[in-house]
């Protein structure tokens, strides 16, 4: 898989979009425009976090990912669910009924992402025990938090924990068990993992942080829900024992799950990118102290309110805690030694500096903060920018004009009306020799 600087799953419907205002108000980057009536994502803002693709009532933003039926395009298929899978299913109380209808419905083998996961959260104690000079510690499981650090807060960069996501670490070790397993080469053994969220698509195919990931198809949650139902009602009497996460694992698909792994009270877990944008802003005020480690997840109530997920987050919660209650606290993983930790260190983007010197900032700075004084401020988003302070930026940068906000518009048309007035009453003067 390729590296790409600015890579994104969430894409534009152009059919599909009506040009309304949804979108851009939500968009916690301000990574969305409506120009020409139509909606643009301005890929180096975006961060997949998804929230325009919950908000659009027309259905116009789609994450990409691959088809389940790509899996006839390998000879050995390993599927990595996700922890926040199993919360979408009903009265579940073992793990084995949905990794056993898993085989069934035509995967050669499975891996679950959790079991890596309890790898991750030994790694995470050591790692933070080792280093409190770097406390607090921010969690870099959910890629869309790791994006938004990237490109907005600079001076948070060296608290990101180095370790591998979950799924990265999980689909190199199932790609070696599987080629141990059959003698096949890499490039015919397929590793699917089934993700809850646009985030994690552009993560594996595009990862910041690891060199390449071994995922080779990501499915939908959604896309593979409906498919496995039949097969669980098969799996249901005899599962085959296939489970390798316990409790912390698995816990990993709720908000604190990841934290709770980490056996300390020291700690903040947040959930929803509005709050993890107010939490990032108190951290680099130094509002927080005492604590060790902070867990972030973009979507509310963590994985299991994911986009690409079928189930309402909260009740999904509920589901992965009465889960657990069957569950050891763990298993016994070990992970080989040179796997777990970057090998890519995440830089910081100044995507939203207005100039390329410190000069030229200042005085694009002073531009913006007169056309934003001239503006309403009513952030009505006619214009097609989130607010009126993101128009006088996008003036500044040169992409859009003053006359786009509606009210400067209607002041220059009243304008040119009492001009022409004031000329046809000349006029008529000059005719009646007045």
């Amino acid at each position: 898989m390729s590296i790409g600087k600015f890579e994104n799953s969430v894409r534009l419907d152009r059919d599909a979009c009506k040009g309304c205002t949804n979108c851009i108000k939500r968009c916690p980057t301000g990574a969305i425009r409506v120009r020409d009536g139509k909606a643009v994502i301005t890929k180096e803002y975006c961060i997949d976090c998804g929230q325009c693709i919950r908000v659009c009532p027309h259905h116009a933003k789609i994450a990409t990912y691959d088809s389940v039926e790509d899996i006839q395009n390998y000879e050995y298929t390993v599927a990595l669910p996700a922890p926040s899978l199993y919360g979408q299913f009903n009265n579940l109380d073992d793990t084995n009924i949905v990794l056993t209808a898993l085989k069934k419905m035509g995967f050669s083998d499975v891996y679950e992402v959790g079991a890596a996961a309890e790898i991750v959260s030994r790694l995470s104690r050591d790692y933070i025990d080792a280093h409190p000079e770097q406390w607090p510690l921010i969690s870099t499981a959910c890629p869309s938090v790791v994006k938004l650090i990237r490109v907005r807060f600079p001076n948070l960069i060296p608290h990101l924990l180095p370790l591998e996501a979950p799924v990265e670490l999980a689909a190199t070790m199932a790609r070696r068990k599987a080629m141990e397993a059959t003698g096949l080469p890499s490039e015919k053994i397929g590793i699917f993992f089934i993700s809850p969220c646009p985030a994690k698509v552009s993560s594996c195919k595009f990862p910041l942080t690891i060199d390449h990931c071994d995922v080779d198809e990501i499915l939908a949650m959604k896309d593979v829900y409906p498919l496995l139902l039949p097969y669980m009602k098969e799996s249901a009497e005899q599962p085959d024992d296939l489970a390798e996460a316990g409790r912390i694992g698995i816990g990993w698909g709720n908000s604190g799950g990841e934290a709770g792994g980490l056996l300390t009270d020291d700690y903040l877990a947040a959930d929803g990118i509005e709050n993890v944008i107010k939490v990032l802003e108190d951290l680099e005020d130094q509002k927080f102290t005492n604590l060790k480690f902070i867990e972030l997840n973009a979507c509310m109530g963590g994985c299991v309110g994911g986009v690409l997920t079928v189930e309402n987050p909260y009740v999904a919660r509920v589901k992965l805690k009465r889960l657990n209650k069957y569950l050891p606290v763990a298993k016994t993983h070990e992970a080989p030694a040179d796997l777990g930790y970057w090998n890519r260190e995440v830089e910081y983007e100044p995507v939203f500096k207005l100039g390329s010197t410190l000069k030229e900032s200042i005085e694009m700075m002073r531009k913006v903060d007169e056309l934003t004084a001239r503006f309403p401020g009513m952030d009505c988003g006619s214009c097609g920018a989130p607010s009126c302070r993101a128009l006088a930026e996008d003036i500044v940068r040169g992409i859009a004009k003053e006359s786009d906000c509606i009210y400067i518009l209607k002041e220059y048309i009243q304008h040119i009306s009492d001009e022409m007035s004031f000329l046809d009453v000349r006029k008529r003067r000059k005719d009646d020799g007045e």
